[in-house]
C-alpha cells in the first residue's frame, strides 16, 4: 500500500491552505499593537495565542518566575528579565505571552498550557497586574504620545510607564522629569510604581529608541532610568521588569555596539538572562505556528517507521552524526518535516549575519507549507515528507525570502539558471528528460536544492554539502539510492550541465560565480561602448516590445514625437535619462504638458517608463556582448569540449539575463498624479517571471493602484458629472479619461461604448440627440449596441432624473395642436360643390378628434360641415379651419377647362397646381409635418431628375438658438452647395 502524502494527513492554517501572501510580520508581533487592540487575531485573542504558542522549557519557567513575583513569591525569581537572545528570536512573542497573563489574571488558568506554568510555579492562580509597555519602535521623544486624544502628553519613556500604570495621577508626580527631560531617581519612581496591584513592565526593542536618542542626550537619560528602574523592582515585592535590547548586529553602528554592550552588561548584572527555546524545540514551535496542531497524527506513525526503517537500512551511507538507533523519535519529531529541513538552520544556517532564528525560519516555512500543500491537491507532486529538496526556490517570494536570510540576492541567477525558477534550469530541464523513476521523484531539482541548502548558497566555504548529507535529505522508502549519485554525475563538473555548481572529493557547494569567468572578464573591459549603447536600446525595445494592449514610444527627446491623442501611451524613457537624474523628471513633467509649441490636452494618456540605475544593464549588456565575441573566438582560446559546451549555455544565460536587467532597471514609472503633479511608481524587485511581459506588468501594477481600468461604470460617469453640463457629449465622456488627472485612464476609448450601452439599458442614463427642445434620438432603459452608440460632440448622454424629467415634460395629456385640410382635389371647375374634411393631431403628433370647426372662404361659399361651392370666377381662392386658436388654410385653384395651344406656356401663379406636367407647392409647413412631408410627398418621386426644392427657413425667437449653433448650420449648409446667406 503506498504512503500517504503529508498534505492528506495534517492541515496547514487557513491562511497557508489558501496561499495568502505570506510577510514575515505574520510571525513578529507588534507589542504595542497588542496592548491597543490593532494586531492581528492570532495575537490578541488570549486562547488563539496560547493555542499556537508552545511553551518551551525556558519560556515556560519565565513565565513562572514572573507570576511567583507577581504573587509576592521572591524566592526562586528574579524581578528583572533580560530576553536579549539573537535577533529574531521569539523575544516579543513571549512578552505577549507575559502581557496576556497579567491582563487575564485568574481567567488566564482556563487557557491551554497554563496550568503547566501555574504547577512550575507552585502558585494557584495568575494575579491581576498592572502592565505598562514601551515599545522602542512605536515611542517617538519628540511629538511624544497623548495631548490629542484626550490623554495628557507623554514625551519620555518614563512619563509613558507611569501614565500606563497609574494614570494622570502617576503622571503629575513626573510633572517637572516630563519638563526637562530628565530620567527620575528611585525614590520618585517608586512614588508612580502602585501601591496595592503588582506590576509588570515590558519593554522591547531598547536598541530602536537608542539610537533615534542618541544626539539629543535622551539616550543618556534612559539609560538611566533604566538602570534606576531595575533597582527599584528589585527592590520591591510585586514588581516585574522585562526587557528586550535586540537589534540585528548586522545594522549595528560602532555607536550602536557600545550601547547595546552597556545596556547588556548592565540587565545581566542586575536581571536574568533569559533565551527562549533550545535547538531541540524549534520544531514543535513551527509545527504548532504553521499547522492546526494536536500532535504526531496516527495516520503517520507508518510513514516515520518507514523512513526510520530506509535510514537504519542505509546507515553506512548516511551522516555519522545522524542518530541511525534514534532515527523513529528523530522523524516524529519533526514530522511533516524531514529532520533535516529543521535542523540544516540550525546546523548551517544558524552563524549566517542575517539569519534570524525563529521569525525567519518560520517565514521561509510557511511560504514553503503554502506552496507545497497547494502544490499537491493539484497533483505536481505526492511528497511523503517536506523535505529539503522539494523546496519551493521556483516561487519568487520564497526565493526572495531564502536570499534575505542569507543576507546575498545575486543567487537569484544560481538558482534559477541551475535549479528552478525558469522552464529552462539545469536541473528541472534535467528532470524532464531522464528516466521515469528520477523523473518521478524530480531527484535533479531535489539534489541540487538540497545542496543549495546545505552549502548555504555558498555564503561559507565551510558550509558544503557532504554526498552522505545529501543522501540522507533525499533517499525515502523504495528509492534507489543509486540514483543519487547518478543525478550527482549530471549535475556536477566536470561534466555536470549546473553553472554554478562546484564539487571537490565529494563535498558539494553552490557559488555565485560561473565558470570561465576570468575570459569573460577580459573580454568585458574591450567591448566597443558604442556596441552597448546600441545593444541597450535594442534589448530594451525587445522587452517593451513584448505584449500588446497599448501604443509605445521609444526615446523621445521632443514633446512633439508624442501624438496628443485620446489614446493611452507607454513612452519608454532612454536609459540616459535615468530617474536618479533630476532633469529626467523635469523633462518628462514638460512633455507631459507640452506638445511641440502648443499645450498637450491628453496629458493623462502618457504613462512613462524609466530606468532607474542603469550601471548594471550596461554591465549585462557588456556581458551578453563579450559571451558572443568569445564564442565567436572559441576555437582561437584554446577550450576544452567542456568549457565549449559550457560556453554556448553562458551565452543564452547572458541573453536572458540582459532581459531580467531590462525588467529590474525599468522599475520607475511616472504617471501625471489628481495633483496635477508627476507621481513616481516603484515597481519594487522586478523580473521577468512577475508577469508574461514588461507591459503586463506595469500595466497590471497601474491597475491596482487604480490609475488605468478596462472599463468603466455607467455610475461612475454620474458620480464624476460636471456640473456645468447638462447634456455631456459622448466626445467629451472619452476625451475626459485622457485629459483630466482625476480620472482613471482607460486602456481602450472603445470602453466609453460598453458604459453607455450598460447605462442605457440599466436606466441609470439616457443616450440623447438634440433636437430643439425635444431629443432625438432618445434611448432610455432599453437594449442597445455599441455599433449604435456614436462618439460626437453632437451626440450626447443625460442623467437619469434629467431623462426622467424630459419625459415627465413630453407626456403632457394629449391636445390640439395642429389642424390639416383634407380635399380630394386642388382644382375645380367654377360653380363646382364638393366637401372638405378636417384632421387634428395633438403635440405628440398623433391624430386627435376635433370638434366645432369654423370654417372660412375669400370666394364661394362654405358651411359648417365643409360643403364648398366654388365662385363663378376663375382664380385661386384659399380656405381656412378654425378650431379655437388653431388654424389650417389650404387653396383651390378655379380655372375652365383650357385646351393647350402648342408652343403655348402655362402661367405660374403664386399657389397652387397650374398644369397635368407642372406641380408647383408654396406653404408654411410646421415641424411636426416635416418627416411626413418626406414620407408622404417626395419619398415616391425623389428619383425624378425633374424634382426641385427651394428651401426658406427662417428663425424668428433670437433666443431659441446660440451664436455656435448658428455657426454650426452655415458649415452644413455649405456641405450641402448653399450660401451661407
Amino acid at each position: 500500500m503506498a504512503l500517504k502524502p503529508w498534505y492528506k494527513i495534517v492541515t496547514p492554517r487557513d491562511d497557508l491552505k489558501e496561499g495568502r501572501p505570506l510577510d514575515a510580520a505574520e510571525f513578529a508581533v507588534n507589542l504595542d499593537l497588542v496592548r491597543n487592540g490593532q494586531a492581528s487575531e492570532d495575537y490578541l485573542d488570549p486562547k488563539q495565542f496560547f493555542k499556537r504558542t508552545y511553551l518551551t522549557e525556558n519560556l515556560t519557567g519565565l513565565a513562572a518566575e514572573v507570576i511567583r513575583r507577581l504573587s509576592g513569591e521572591r524566592t526562586q525569581t528574579s524581578a528583572v528579565f533580560n530576553l536579549a537572545t539573537q535577533f529574531g528570536g521569539g523575544k516579543t512573542h513571549s512578552l505577549t505571552l507575559l502581557y496576556h497573563l497579567a491582563k487575564e489574571g485568574p481567567a488566564a488558568n482556563n487557557l491551554p498550557g497554563v496550568m503547566t506554568i501555574l504547577n512550575r510555579a507552585e502558585i494557584d492562580t495568575v494575579p491581576n497586574a498592572a502592565i505598562a509597555i514601551f515599545d522602542g519602535k512605536e515611542f517617538d521623544s519628540l511629538s511624544g504620545r497623548g495631548g490629542d486624544d484626550g490623554t495628557p502628553l507623554r514625551k519620555t519613556p518614563w512619563g509613558e510607564i507611569a501614565f500606563q500604570l497609574g494614570g494622570e495621577k502617576a503622571l503629575k508626580i513626573l510633572k517637572e522629569h516630563e519638563e526637562k527631560l530628565t530620567a527620575p531617581s528611585g525614590d520618585v519612581i517608586r512614588k508612580f510604581l502602585p501601591k496595592d496591584t503588582p506590576s509588570l513592565i515590558l519593554m522591547d526593542e531598547l536598541m530602536n529608541y537608542v539610537t533615534r536618542t542618541r544626539k539629543s542626550g535622551l539616550a543618556d537619560q534612559f539609560y538611566a532610568f533604566l538602570h534606576n528602574l531595575s533597582e527599584a523592582a528589585r527592590g520591591m515585592d510585586r514588581v516585574v521588569l522585562v526587557v528586550s535590547v535586540p537589534a540585528s548586529e548586522l545594522e549595528m553602528t560602532p555607536s550602536d555596539q557600545e550601547d547595546y554592550d552597556r545596556i547588556k552588561k548592565l540587565l545581566d548584572r542586575v536581571g536574568k538572562p533569559v533565551q527562549i527555546s533550545h535547538e531541540k524545540e524549534t520544531a514543535e514551535i513551527i509545527r504548532r505556528r504553521l499547522f492546526e496542531w494536536e500532535g504526531v497524527p496516527n495516520e503517520a506513525n507508518k510513514i516515520i517507521q518507514e523512513y526510520a526503517d530506509w535510514v537504519v537500512e542505509h546507515r553506512q551511507q548516511v551522516p555519522s552524526w545522524f542518530p541511525v538507533d534514534r532515527a523513529r523519535e528523530e522523524f516524529k519529531a519533526s514530522y511533516p518535516f524531514h529532520p533535516l529541513v529543521i535542523s540544516v538552520f540550525e546546523r548551517k544556517w544558524r552563524a549566517l549575519p542575517r539569519f534570524q532564528q525563529t521569525r525567519g525560519v518560520l517565514r521561509m516555512l510557511a511560504l514553503w507549507v503554502s506552496q507545497a500543500y497547494r502544490e499537491g491537491y493539484l497533483g505536481k507532486h505526492k511528497d511523503i515528507l517536506i523535505g529539503i529538496g522539494s523546496a519551493p526556490l521556483d516561487e519568487s517570494l520564497f526565493r526572495a525570502a531564502v536570499f534575505e536570510q542569507l543576507g546575498e540576492s545575486r543567487l537569484e541567477a544560481a538558482v534559477t539558471t541551475d535549479i528552478c525558477g525558469k522552464s529552462d534550469s539545469n536541473a528541472t530541464r534535467l528532470d524532464a528528460e531522464a528516466t521515469e523513476p528520477i523523473r518521478k521523484a524530480r531527484l535533479h531539482r531535489k539534489v541540487a536544492t538540497t545542496i543549495f541548502f546545505e552549502s548555504n548558497g555558498g555564503q561559507a566555504r565551510t558550509a558544503e554539502a557532504t554526498l552522505s548529507e545529501i543522501r540522507l535529505a533525499v533517499g525515502e522508502p523504495d528509492l534507489d539510492i543509486g540514483n543519487i549519485e547518478t543525478v550527482l554525475e549530471a549535475l556536477a563538473p566536470p561534466n555536470g550541465a549546473c553553472f554554478y555548481l562546484d564539487v571537490s572529493k565529494n563535498r558539494y557547494w553552490f557559488s555565485m560565480k560561473p565558470n570561465l569567468s576570468k575570459v569573460l572578464a577580459d573580454r568585458k573591459a574591450s567591448v566597443d561602448p558604442k556596441k552597448i549603447d546600441e545593444r541597450l536600446l535594442e534589448e530594451i525595445r525587445k522587452v517593451f516590445t513584448v505584449g500588446g494592449g497599448i501604443e509605445r514610444i521609444y526615446f523621445p527627446t521632443k514633446s512633439g514625437q508624442i501624438p496628443d491623442s485620446a489614446q493611452l501611451k507607454l513612452i519608454i524613457i532612454s536609459p540616459g535619462y535615468p530617474a536618479t537624474d533630476s532633469r529626467t523628471l523635469e523633462c518628462i513633467d514638460k512633455m507631459t504638458k507640452e506638445s511641440g509649441s502648443s499645450a498637450r490636452t491628453f496629458k493623462n494618456a502618457l504613462i512613462w517608463a524609466v530606468a532607474d540605475d542603469i550601471n548594471q544593464l550596461k554591465d549585462d549588456t557588456k556581458k551578453v556582448l563579450a559571451w558572443e565575441e568569445i564564442k565567436g573566438e572559441k576555437d582561437e582560446l584554446g577550450l576544452d569540449d567542456t568549457q565549449k559546451k559550457q560556453l554556448d549555455e553562458h551565452v543564452g544565460k547572458a541573453a536572458r539575463d540582459v532581459k531580467e536587467s531590462v525588467w529590474r532597471t525599468y522599475k520607475k514609472i511616472a504617471v501625471l498624479g489628481k495633483d496635477n503633479t508627476l507621481r513616481v511608481i516603484d515597481l519594487g524587485l522586478v523580473h521577468s517571471s512577475s508577469a508574461d511581459s514588461m507591459v503586463r506588468l506595469i500595466l497590471d501594477r497601474l491597475r491596482n493602484d487604480g490609475d488605468i481600468t478596462d472599463d468603466v461604470s455607467p455610475n461612475f460617469l454620474i458620480r464624476n458629472w460636471p456640473p456645468a453640463f447638462k447634456e455631456w457629449s459622448t466626445r467629451s465622456v472619452q476625451n475626459v479619461f485622457y485629459a483630466s488627472p482625476l480620472f482613471p485612464r482607460l486602456t481602450h476609448p472603445e470602453r466609453v461604448k460598453d458604459a453607455i450601452v450598460r447605462g442605457v439599458t440599466n436606466g441609470v442614463l439616457a443616450y440623447v440627440g438634440k433636437a430643439g427642445t425635444k431629443y432625438d434620438p432618445f434611448l432610455y432603459k432599453t437594449s442597445v449596441s455599441p455599433l449604435e452608440i456614436e462618439i460626437s460632440d453632437d451626440i450626447f448622454i443625460i442623467t437619469s432624473q434629467e431623462a426622467e424629467e424630459y419625459l415627465v415634460r413630453t407626456r403632457k395629456p394629449a391636445c390640439l395642436t395642429t389642424l390639416e385640410i383634407v380635399s380630394h382635389q386642388g382644382e375645380c371647375k367654377p360653380n363646382e360643390s364638393f366637401t372638405f374634411s378636417v384632421k387634428g393631431y395633438d403635440q405628440y403628433d398623433q391624430p386627435i378628434d376635433v370638434e366645432a370647426i369654423v370654417w372660412e372662404v375669400n370666394g364661394g361659399e362654405i358651411d359648417d360641415l365643409g360643403n364648398f361651392t366654388s365662385p363663378g370666377a376663375a382664380g385661386v381662392y384659399q380656405i381656412s379651419a378654425h378650431s379655437g386658436k388653431i388654424c389650417a388654410n389650404t387653396t383651390i385653384s378655379v380655372r375652365e377647362i383650357h385646351t393647350q395651344i402648342p408652343g403655348e406656356e402655362f402661367p405660374i401663379a403664386e399657389h397652387g397646381t397650374y398644369a397635368d406636367e407642372q406641380v408647383i407647392w408654396q406653404g408654411e409647413l410646421t415641424k411636426q409635418k416635416w418627416m411626413s412631408f418626406f414620407t408622404k410627398i417626395l419619398k415616391d418621386i425623389e428619383n425624378d431628375k425633374g424634382i426641385r426644392i427651394h428651401i426658406n427657413f427662417s428663425i424668428t425667437d433670437n433666443k431659441a438658438i446660440s451664436q455656435d449653433r448658428i455657426r454650426e448650420i452655415e458649415a452644413a449648409m455649405r456641405e450641402f452647395g448653399m450660401d451661407k446667406k
